[in-house]
């Protein structure tokens, strides 16, 4: 029984990320967890799915977003709601020192180091580059109606699972 309540206590507010769905109004959260193998006493990743209220549509795939759980159930599937978006996808900030990062490296430790050893034109520009989004419908297809794939045919559809 406390155990139950424990792991209810624990789930109040889930950080993940955003995979695609084919649900209207909601958001697929995929929320890594690490669970203890008792034989072993080592810690495996463990991916937890959860339904998320989302009639804005606020997140995108890809994006890293706070979930709550709601008071009570909106459908059997849906059991929390989207709070807000930490991140979004592409665009990392590192919690602690509020810096932009990219890969493994701060950007403005990448810009000092161009400067150093000469700057490439081929370099990629975060200044001038336009925000996320600017390629919805051209190259960007995440805002796209998503369907799972169930058959195989000749043509490849880019909005299947």
């Amino acid at each position: 029984m406390a155990r139950n309540i424990a792991d209810n206590v624990r789930k109040l507010l889930l950080l993940g990320q955003c995979v695609p769905t084919v649900k209207q109004n909601a958001a697929k959260i995929r929320v890594k967890r690490l669970e203890l193998d008792e034989n072993l006493l080592m810690y495996f990743r463990k991916d937890e799915f959860y339904y998320c209220s989302d009639p804005d549509k606020v997140c995108k795939t890809g994006d890293i977003v706070l979930i709550e759980a709601l008071p009570q159930k909106l459908t059997k599937l849906i059991t929390h709601q989207v709070k807000e978006v930490v991140y979004p996808f592409g665009d990392i900030t590192d919690p602690v020192t509020g810096k932009k990062v990219a890969k493994e490296k701060y950007r403005e430790d990448i810009e000092k180091q161009s400067e150093l050893y000469g700057k490439l034109e081929s370099a990629f520009n975060y200044k001038k580059a336009p925000p996320r989004g600017w390629q919805d419908g051209k190259k960007d297809f995440t805002s796209k109606p998503t369907y799972t794939k169930f058959h195989v045919f000749d043509e490849n559809d880019p909005y299947a699972i």
